[in-house]
């Protein structure tokens, strides 16, 4: 199976030299899938936001060489108009051009939500100073964010965060395929016409992932918990039914034609490449 899909992989800026190593041999192995862009998360406190930084400039400085460019994640809330708009300049400088708009959580013991209470706050904010330099991706929900009062309010806000001048979604990562489906329906019924590319998470670690999932809202349908749950401490076989699961699962989205796949990596290469080989997406 071949096909020319857009594929873009997001990491989390590293703390040590060991971990920026090996960040950096993670993406030099990644880019056989040769992804559009790779993307940085972007933490609360000050030094992440450093972390963060310094990432994305290295990707873009080897994007002349890669093709790879650089994303990196801005969340707003808690931050000023001043501070944001000197990151928005620092990138404009770097030649960055993309950028995924979040509102992000607010630091633990922190009460002011700063000058941005929503991520369509920050968009408007950003195409007021920048006007359209930046490629915009902003986070939606295909099983409802975890704060929401409801699915409707939910969309309301992804609605918002478009009419503010959003490009492109990246979804929450989710196993159930029917939820992504029904939520696509939802958007086109309420005019939401961006770009709705699906999240992907390998399944590593199944505690880590079930409670990172129980935190953000993202469903593990009943029958693929059970299943995990069978395999305790079989690492192997665990290995090899999440191969399968995830090759199938990411088969099934490219042949209903989404416009790319967002791979949520955790800083490794497996089983992203395994996957991707698979599915004749290494080049």
């Amino acid at each position: 199976m071949t096909t020319d899909i857009i594929l873009s992989c997001e990491f989390f800026p590293p703390k040590t030299e060991t971990g920026i190593s090996n960040l950096i041999e993670t993406r030099k192995n990644l880019a056989v899938i040769k992804p559009e862009y790779y993307s940085v998360t972007f933490g609360a406190g000050g030094s992440t936001q450093d972390n963060t930084l310094e990432a994305v400039i290295d990707i873009q400085n080897a994007s002349s060489m890669t093709g790879i460019a650089a994303a990196p994640h801005l969340s707003c809330v808690g931050s000023s108009a001043p501070r944001i708009l000197d990151l928005l300049n620092q990138y404009r400088a770097n030649g960055i051009e993309r950028i995924v708009a979040l509102r992000g959580d607010l630091p633990s013991g922190t009460r002011a939500a700063g000058d941005f209470r929503y991520a369509n706050e920050l968009i408007d904010f950003i195409r007021k100073e920048t006007g359209d330099h930046f490629t915009i991706e902003v986070a939606c929900y295909p099983e409802v964010h975890p704060q929401a009062n409801s699915a409707q309010h939910d969309l309301t806000n992804f609605k918002r965060k478009v009419d503010a001048g959003a490009n492109t979604a990246i979804t929450q990562y989710f196993y159930n395929i029917d939820a992504y489906y029904y939520f696509l329906d939802r958007c086109q019924r309420n005019g939401i016409n961006i770009p709705i590319v699906p999240g992907i998470m390998p399944i590593n670690n199944f505690s880590q992932l079930a409670r990172f999932s129980d935190n953000c809202g993202a469903e593990i349908p009943r029958w693929l918990r059970r299943r995990l749950e069978e395999f305790y401490d079989d690492t192997a076989s665990l290995q090899a039914f999440t191969l399968d699961f995830l090759t199938e699962f990411t088969q099934k989205l490219i042949e209903s034609g989404v416009p790319g796949l967002h791979f949520y990596t955790m800083n490794k290469t497996d089983p992203i490449l395994t996957v991707c080989q698979r599915l004749g997406l290494t080049h």
